[in-house]
């Protein structure tokens, strides 16, 4: 999966203990998660998303806006 955390975690000057440690794990999970050896849960995603205040849409790429959704956004599939 093409992601963009590394680069965030990069151009921010952070270590992988240093995001580890704002999510509540461990950095050798945080590893394995960057590196994709383990999956991203939601509530990780989640966790990374308010760290940087961005949308978990723009850590996967999907959306080029890194500007957060606003707060109560719900997604309507009509």
């Amino acid at each position: 999966m093409n992601t963009r955390i590394r680069d965030l975690r990069e151009d921010h000057d952070l270590s992988q203990s240093a995001i580890a440690q704002a999510i509540g794990i461990t950095q050798r999970k945080y590893s394995y998660l960057e590196t994709g050896r383990q999956p991203w849960t939601d509530e990780l995603l989640v966790r990374l998303a308010e760290f940087y205040h961005t949308s978990v849409d723009y850590l996967l790429a999907q959306t080029d806006n890194p500007k957060p959704y606003p707060k109560g956004t719900r997604f309507n599939m009509r």
